[in-house]
């Protein structure tokens, strides 16, 4: 998942912005704006290279839950924070919280995917 650490200061990611930052990548992707629960107020499904995946945003637009790939939710974190203000902390964790690593602004896939198996040995 990649998350906002802290206070995000009343700031939520666009929906319509990360919905369009995934299209470039997923073309066929399949969205559900119904709100199944506070973790899942809108959701994407992917059909990725690797699999069939999906990507879940909280209500409060702070956080998206990833079932993907490490390589597909290392593009997705990367994406999210690109559309997070350069001021805001951004972690990049799994669900069991093994590793958790900041997202620097302006990161790339290779160093946030160095960073997170740096984290991962540490935990």
């Amino acid at each position: 998942m990649v998350v906002v650490e802290g206070d995000a200061g009343g700031w939520h990611v666009d929906r319509g912005a990360l919905t369009e930052v995934i299209r470039t990548r997923w073309a066929e992707v399949e969205i559900d704006s119904s709100a199944r629960s506070a973790a899942r107020a809108l959701s994407w499904a992917l059909d990725t290279e690797n699999g069939p995946g999906e990507a879940h945003l909280h209500e409060d637009g702070t956080c998206l839950h990833l079932d993907v790939s490490e390589s597909d939710a290392i593009w997705l974190a990367i994406a999210f924070r690109g559309l997070t203000p350069i001021h805001l902390d951004l972690v990049f964790c799994d669900d069991g919280y093994a590793f958790d690593v900041r997202v620097p602004a302006g990161a790339t896939e290779a160093e946030l995917s160095a960073l997170a198996a740096r984290g991962a040995h540490h935990s």
